[in-house]
């Protein structure tokens, strides 16, 4: 950690970008294996980019059962069980978006200028990365889009149009996070965590889970 600066940190979020892109095509032919880990186990620049992974990971995950839950040549049960898978990868993507923030925030906080205004960006570099996660996978999808044999021109028209503009905005978002690393050095921002505080999945905070019980 005595060696870390702000261009290590910033080669390492493009890496994970780049990473992003790459796996979503590889994991549609084979799945990775993400051991349990200690809640606090990863930190520094690997373990940043296994959070990122496992972040991704979970949107790969979430973005397939959201395809299935849409179907309606199946029974109630199954669509019931898409739903609760979605809750839980929807909690465990958001607890990820956080501990990606927060692994950042111990690099980069032997760096930051003590005198630093106290001024945030709207969105964290974590909610930016799980964005440019989406990204990702539409971009992969809709280039399959843009292959199919089955559908006319005027289809295949259409998402080459949107192709294009997702990855307008995929070098664009990418750009604005590297440039949000620069105000962290330049003291003009400061990284912070923004906690979701989901409350659907928790019984004594939903009162649809809790007010049979009382």
């Amino acid at each position: 950690m005595a060696d870390m600066n702000f261009d290590m940190i910033k080669e390492t979020i493009l890496d994970a970008i780049t990473h992003q892109i790459r796996s979503v095509v590889d994991w549609h032919y084979g799945e990775p294996v993400y051991d349990d880990e200690p809640e606090d186990g990863l930190n520094g620049i690997a373990g940043f980019r296994e959070l990122v992974a496992r972040q991704h990971w979970t949107n790969f995950q979430l973005w397939h059962v959201e395809d299935r839950a849409r179907r309606q040549d199946v029974d109630a049960k199954v669509i019931a069980d898409c739903k609760y898978a979605i809750d839980k990868l929807n909690q465990k993507r958001n607890d990820l978006i956080e501990r990606v923030d927060a692994c950042l925030i111990k690099m980069l906080t032997p760096l930051l200028s003590s005198g630093g205004a106290d001024r945030y960006n709207t969105e964290t570099v974590g909610a930016a990365l799980d964005r440019l996660s989406i990204q990702a996978l539409k971009i992969f999808h809709m280039k399959e889009q843009c292959s199919r044999k089955d559908v006319g021109a005027g289809h295949v028209e259409q998402c080459d149009a949107k192709l294009s503009i997702l990855g307008q905005q995929h070098d664009d978002l990418g750009r604005a996070i590297v440039e949000l690393v620069d105000e962290y050095a330049a003291g003009t921002k400061k990284p912070k965590v923004y906690f979701q505080f989901k409350m659907y999945n928790d019984p004594s905070l939903n009162p649809e889970l809790y007010k049979d019980k009382q």
